[in-house]
């Protein structure tokens, strides 16, 4: 296998990892912590509250996926 291809897997890999973890996480603020209708009263609009969720997991996710190294 050549070692472009064991760089890249490596990268998804940290990638991966960091959504289970991420998404995770936020899972348990707003389904436990916050409670998700509270935020759809608070923003105003059902719609807002999904998208600005799935930006929060999925922004950072292609961050760590662009800023991990390769060496």
């Amino acid at each position: 296998m050549p070692s472009n291809m064991k760089l890249k897997k490596r990268k998804i890999k940290h990638a991966a990892i960091f959504f289970i973890c991420w998404f995770a996480l936020l899972v348990f603020l707003v389904d436990g912590v916050l409670k998700f209708q509270t935020l759809v009263d608070l923003f105003g609009s059902y719609i807002l509250v999904e998208v600005t969720l799935i930006l929060l997991v999925v922004l950072p996710t292609l961050a760590v996926y662009l800023f991990t190294k390769e060496t």
